[in-house]
């Protein structure tokens, strides 16, 4: 069960729009690519600041597509997105205390995608911190309360989030130590996610119900992004527009993302308005060495998508 609808509509453009994306980029397997695109219809029940309560906002039925969107993928940064969430609950039902720190690792972890920003995250969210290898107990107990997220999102009920695994810090060269243990000898450990459980936790977001609305509308702040070409920094290598969903639209588009990328991976989550357009919610994970470094795909599929939006 998810939760959208599915549509023949969507399920057309959806399909041709993958048809195409192939035809244009033909070393991507049909399993090296996962899409889950929600459209809102008016009366549209987004970034409205929370105006729904959460019962009318979930009763509102959207619209959608997904292609190989239950599929389990490393999400790289993509998780960022779940602990900023997991965090505003944590302050919200005071399990934490905010503070000068804890809010500029949230903002350095969403902004800028900084491991070390989301590594304080993680620390506070669970109790725990990085270092070497512990004896067996304690290390039980530690590995216990590194899964407090985990339990969070499964305590939601939503069904998208069963299989989700979201326990992980993310690294520049990669865990040490009990950090290393805990992904696992086959890193079978390490975090996965599906594009419906992030579309899922996205609409959230953008509906003003996650955590409440005030915190989603604090979430939203964080995860807009420029478009224009001044305000892309010069100075780093990625910037969450050029190659990603960003990088595909006209700049009189505004888009909310977080993107993730590793030398296997390259995948965004955004939720974009264009001009007199249904606005919409579109998460694009690729896989693979090749797609991973390449700066066209996901632009292309964002460029179809807006097509197809000024079809409907």
């Amino acid at each position: 069960m998810v939760f959208f609808q599915k549509d023949e509509q969507l399920e057309n453009l959806g399909n041709g729009i993958l048809e195409a994306t192939w035809t244009a980029f033909p070393t991507i397997a049909r399993n090296q690519i996962a899409l889950t695109w929600i459209v809102y219809d008016p009366p549209v029940p987004v970034n409205t600041g929370g105006a729904l309560t959460p019962d009318a906002f979930w009763n509102h039925p959207v619209r959608g597509f997904s292609y190989r969107g239950v599929e389990r993928i490393y999400p790289a940064s993509v998780v960022k997105l779940f602990y900023l969430v997991a965090a505003n609950e944590w302050l919200e039902k005071g399990m934490t205390q905010t503070s000068k720190e804890l809010e500029r690792a949230l903002r350095d972890m969403i902004v800028d995608s900084s491991n070390d920003a989301t590594s304080l995250v993680v620390d506070i969210l669970t109790g725990t911190t990085s270092g070497p290898e512990l004896p067996v107990g304690p290390y039980d107990t530690w590995k216990y309360q590194r899964h407090i997220v985990n339990r969070y999102y499964q305590s939601l009920g939503w069904e998208d989030m069963q299989t989700i695994n979201v326990c992980q810090k993310t690294w520049g060269d990669g865990p040490y130590g009990r950090e290393r243990a805990f992904c696992g000898e086959m890193f079978e450990n390490r975090n996965m996610l599906t594009t419906n459980a992030i579309a899922r936790l996205l609409h959230s977001i953008v509906g003003g119900v996650a955590v409440s609305s005030g915190r989603s509308q604090a979430m939203m702040a964080l995860l807009k992004r420029s478009l224009h070409p001044d305000d892309l920094p010069q100075d780093v290598e990625e910037d969450q527009i050029t190659g990603f969903l960003g990088g595909g639209l006209p700049q009189d588009a505004q888009i909310w993302s977080k993107a993730g990328w590793t030398s296997q991976v390259r995948h965004d989550a955004a939720y974009i308005e264009l001009p007199n357009q249904r606005p919409y919610l579109l998460i694009v994970f690729t896989e693979g060495k090749a797609h991973a470094k390449s700066q066209d795909i996901l632009p292309f599929v964002s460029r179809l998508v807006t097509q197809a939006i000024s079809s409907l």
